[in-house]
């Protein structure tokens, strides 16, 4: 029974640490999106065009999952460094037999953004001022960004639902012009 309480053990702390880990790379950690965020953002998605989704920090897959459910027809990619979300998104993708959806295990900043028509994030405020000058810097189709909680600093939403949480939580849609960037 030793050996079972050991492995269990090994097994729990790694599990932690494929979360915490990444946490302290990224300053932020795998934080699911309520409900009725998720709903806000996929209503402000709704006439968005038919180009590729991105999401930022994907992690257990609660928005990706429902945004590849809603938009079979939409080339949807999914970015999460931590394991374990990752791992769980990836199960979920193959339950829900969900062609339409590509997950990476890699951290957004070093990855190639410039195919997104869109994005999708909820990240802090130094993460949302690093997005935006990638974005800037790589050029691109982007043509939305729709964020909760936290806006992009240099610019002004189209559009701001406010949310009947405890918080009163900004979900933000942004129109892009590249050139503007």
């Amino acid at each position: 029974m030793l050996v079972f309480e050991i492995m269990l053990i090994v097994i729990t702390f790694l599990m932690g640490a494929s979360i915490v880990w990444p946490t302290l790379i990224l300053g932020i950690s795998p934080m699911p999106s309520s409900k009725k965020a998720r709903q806000a953002m996929i209503q402000l998605n709704r006439d968005t065009g038919t180009g590729p989704i991105f999401e930022l920090g994907s992690g257990w897959g609660n928005l990706l999952i429902p945004l590849a459910l809603e938009y079979p027809e939409r080339a949807i990619s999914g970015y999460e460094l931590s394991f374990l979300p990752w791992l769980t998104t990836v199960f979920l993708k193959k339950f829900h037999g969900l062609e339409n959806l590509q997950i990476y295990r890699k951290n957004f900043l070093h990855a190639d953004l410039s195919s997104a028509s869109v994005i999708f994030c909820y990240l802090v405020p130094g993460v949302m001022q690093q997005i935006e000058n990638k974005v800037k810097a790589e050029g691109g189709k982007l043509e939305y960004l729709i964020s909760n909680t936290f806006a992009l600093p240099l610019h002004q939403a189209a559009q701001t639902l406010t949310l009947t949480d405890f918080y009163r939580s900004p979900v933000y849609l942004y129109k892009l012009n590249h050139k503007e960037l």
